[in-house]
């Protein structure tokens, strides 16, 4: 306790020395915490739009992550209306499980017949109910939300697209989509975007866009499930950004049972993914434990598997550790002008102090006492500089959510407030406290060893 008290009077004997190390101390751990708040802030709305979009787990053939895009319909699953009301009747599953719905993702040609222009598609086949209930998902408290599907409540013959995809079939005008430019027009030999029997195909399946007076509808061409290629008429009520770009060029959503339709006719219907979100991210591993018996019933004819979100989409995996790496390359910087600057002020004091130490050491106190007097006060300086970069931390995050400035995160389609995650993040805010505390010590290390080994005589002889 003595040495403590002394230690504190000798920080308090040279005030503007101690006060501007702990200053610069403070900066760097509020700087340190607000990169890291900002840094979290990204990830969680990284993993809630993921999550929102695709759930927490998909029950899928084996090969569909792997083979899928190239055939999906190739890898439908049997019976996933059973394998969903089993997993809502397991009496942990359904405490866990927030949304279990059936998706059939597809590929075929979306044609503006009107406007003689066509391009690929990616389509998903959803429950709309099922898809808004999703996107209501926010376990981290985010202040942005995901927009609703229009899907819901709309025509079976309804279709969701990409305004990239609306930019491409000329549908802006139709659509009210902003800052969407027009193309020059070109000319072509046939003056159809569809081929002459696939046209026909179409006026078969229903009227055409000219026939009703509706410009939002276009063809849609895939090949149904005995390989025959399928045509079906489809009004375009909305186009939705999907934060990608490639995505966007290409996504076609529409009702399941509309595509199914399409792609089986009377046969039984398939989906090719079943989508199971949870309440929270923590019960992934234990959801996944408790479906392996469950599928196991399944999978005597169709060998399925469980992909969770991390898995079926490695961008986010890579965009947490590039931010984690680089909070370890700030911290690492940060902390090295810690270590300077703690280090120069103990060095600063063992030389004003010289006289002092050859006094203390001739009245008896050991060498382990002067190591520990020093060690000590780097210890101070470094805990009060952290707990006060810990405040200013709270304070600069809060006057920033406050101030609403208006962002656009990654995979985000809509502007949302700048937030700065601090409060909360225990876990960052004891590791950052912790870890410049203990770069203080390492910093007060060698001075005070160098002040220990001194020569009673000589300290006493300073000037």
């Amino acid at each position: 306790m003595m040495t403590l008290n002394l230690a504190i009077r000798n920080l308090l004997r040279n005030r503007r020395r101690s006060l501007a190390t702990l200053v610069a101390m403070s900066i760097g751990c509020a700087a340190i915490l607000l990169f890291g708040g900002f840094s979290g802030n990204i990830n969680y709305e990284l993993h809630t739009r993921i999550v929102q979009r695709g759930g927490h787990l998909q029950i899928q053939h084996r090969d569909f992550y792997l083979y899928g895009s190239g055939n999906p319909t190739a890898y439908g699953i049997d019976n996933y209306e059973k394998i969903i009301k089993a997993i809502q009747e397991d009496d942990v599953l359904n405490k866990m499980v927030v949304v279990a719905t059936p998706s059939l993702q597809f590929g075929g040609i979306a044609g503006n017949y009107a406007a003689s222009v066509s391009r690929t598609v990616i389509g998903n086949g959803y429950v709309p109910e099922d898809i808004n209930r999703m996107r209501a998902w926010n376990d981290f408290g985010l202040r942005s939300k995901a927009p609703l599907s229009a899907l819901e409540g709309s025509s079976l013959d309804a279709a969701v697209v990409g305004i990239g995809v609306a930019r491409v079939l000329q549908l802006c005008s139709e659509l009210k989509i902003e800052n969407c430019p027009k193309p020059e027009t070109e000319t072509r030999s046939d003056g159809n975007a569809l081929p002459a029997d696939i046209a026909q195909l179409s006026n078969l399946e229903s009227p055409s866009a000219a026939a009703t007076g509706n410009t939002n509808r276009v063809e849609v061409l895939v090949v149904n499930a005995k390989g025959a290629p399928n045509v079906t008429s489809v009004n375009v009520i909305r186009a939705e950004d999907q934060g990608v770009k490639e995505l966007d060029e290409v996504s076609l959503i529409m009702h399941l049972e509309k595509i199914q339709q399409l792609i089986y006719g009377r046969t039984e219907p398939k989906v090719t993914a079943i989508i199971l979100q949870l309440r929270h991210s923590n019960q992934v591993a234990e959801a996944k434990e408790r479906l392996r018996p469950i599928l196991d019933k399944f999978s005597t004819k169709q060998p399925l598997a469980i992909q969770d979100f991390r898995d079926l989409n490695p961008f986010f995996v890579q965009t947490v550790q590039m931010f984690d790496t680089i909070f370890g390359f700030v911290f690492v910087l940060i902390g090295a002008i810690v270590l300077f600057t703690v280090s120069n002020t103990m060095n600063t004091a063992v030389v004003e102090r010289t006289v002092e130490i050859g006094t203390l050491r001739a009245i008896g106190l050991r060498r382990s006492g002067i190591r520990s007097l020093f060690v000590i006060e780097g210890t101070l300086l470094g805990f009060f500089g952290a707990v006060l970069g810990v405040v200013l931390a709270f304070i600069v995050s809060a006057i920033v959510n406050n101030m609403n400035i208006p962002w656009l995160p990654p995979s985000n389609v809509e502007v949302v407030p700048l937030t700065i995650l601090v409060a909360g993040e225990t876990k960052m805010i004891v590791g950052t406290t912790i870890g410049l505390i203990c770069i203080a010590i390492a910093s007060a290390w060698w001075p005070s060893h160098r002040a220990a080994q001194m020569k009673v005589v000589e300290a006493l002889r300073h000037v």
